[in-house]
């Protein structure tokens, strides 16, 4: 964990922040709710979380870096749905009242507390080396495709199939867990437009007319969602002349991909002079967050992204911890994109959507 005094707040968001800014898109509660009784909001998010408890128990118990993981996999899940618990009878215990990012923090502490660094590692290592070797095929079929809109529209619906490798919803690691996941079946198989949240003609429009000198993209998963719907994407900007900066996060959470992982999967994937699949790579740059949950407050970022991002003219915010459940409506001194899947019932309901819909939110800073 880093030190508070490092965080700094990510420069691009509008200012004043304090009355700009909150890192929860859905609201829990409201001023005039009694703050000593949950509201069926908060009941429903403690029990979406209540529900994951099963498969991080079960990724634990078999980490091999921790002693006696069964055990303490054990314990885990009894503290955690305890804490729940308590807080489901008062929504201010554990420093609440509750919102996703504590009901997160809250679960990544008591993993850690347990020994448990790392527990969807061997999962990760896996969907990595799959999607490496899936890497040039997505690439090339990218490629092929003459026309710059549907070459584009293409790299966004492997973004969003890419996002469906999520541990983190407890419907999808189950799917998952009994036969994997296709990514190009993935990428045939999205919701049809429009989505819930459809800016992507505008953006289109744009794309076309106007060039970004420097884009930040916040990475969500490991797997198929960085190596085969991020990084064709990123390298589509490169080929524009843009500069890009991955923000990957510092610790792990989930099966969100690190900054050391990231680091190593861009080195597998260059050729031998520094190229990936033919286009130059020195524009591309990996900072590290300094995050470590799979969502994100932009007022805790490192110095390092701090400094990389100040000049950026586009932000995007990728996956739905990221894009969608804390920042769908952050606003930005530049352009901004949140893009995501749906993959969480609450989140549909909210937007009044579809489960597995997804969210092209784009907007334009003018001027």
């Amino acid at each position: 964990m880093e030190s508070d005094s490092a965080m700094v707040a990510f420069p691009l968001l509008t200012t004043p922040i304090e009355s700009n800014y909150r890192a929860c898109t859905i609201p829990y509660r409201f001023p005039s709710d009694n703050p000593r009784k949950a509201t069926p909001t908060e009941i429903a998010w403690i029990d979406l979380f209540r529900n994951s408890i099963p498969s991080f128990k079960k990724r634990a118990e078999s980490d091999t870096t921790v002693v006696d993981a069964p055990t303490k996999a054990e314990k885990f899940a009894q503290r955690y749905a305890d804490i729940l618990d308590d807080i489901k009878k008062d929504p201010e215990s554990h420093g609440g009242p509750p919102d996703c990012i504590l009901l997160c923090r809250l679960r990544e502490q008591v993993l850690r507390e347990l020994g448990f660094r790392d527990i969807f590692k061997k999962v990760k290592d896996e969907e990595n080396t799959k999607a490496i070797s899936l890497f040039p095929e997505v690439v090339h079929l990218n490629d092929d495709i003459e026309d710059g809109g549907k070459r584009l529209e293409n790299l966004v619906r492997g973004i969003f199939a890419g996002n469906i490798f999520d541990l983190g919803s407890a419907q999808l690691a189950e799917v998952f867990s009994r036969d994997g996941m296709s990514f190009l079946a993935s990428c045939q198989n999205l919701v049809p437009r429009p989505w819930v949240i459809d800016d992507f003609d505008t953006f289109k429009a744009k794309w076309n007319k106007k060039s970004w000198k420097k884009a930040v993209i916040f990475v969500d998963n490991s797997g198929a969602d960085v190596i085969l719907g991020i990084l064709p994407f990123a390298r589509e900007l490169l080929k524009r002349g843009t500069q890009v900066v991955l923000a990957a996060n510092d610790l792990p959470s989930i099966n969100d991909v690190t900054y050391p992982e990231l680091i190593e999967i861009i080195s597998k994937l260059k050729d031998e002079s520094g190229k990936l699949i033919g286009v130059d790579t020195s524009n591309l740059l990996i900072a590290n967050s300094g995050n470590d949950l799979p969502v994100i407050d932009l007022t805790r970022v490192s110095q390092e992204l701090a400094y990389l991002a100040s000049d950026a003219d586009l932000v995007i915010l990728e996956g739905m911890g990221r894009g969608i459940e804390t920042n769908l409506y952050a606003q930005f001194k530049c352009d901004s994109l949140k893009i995501g899947m749906v993959k969480h019932p609450e989140v549909a309901q909210f937007l009044g959507g579809r489960l597995y819909d997804c969210v092209f939110k784009y907007n334009e800073v003018l001027g």
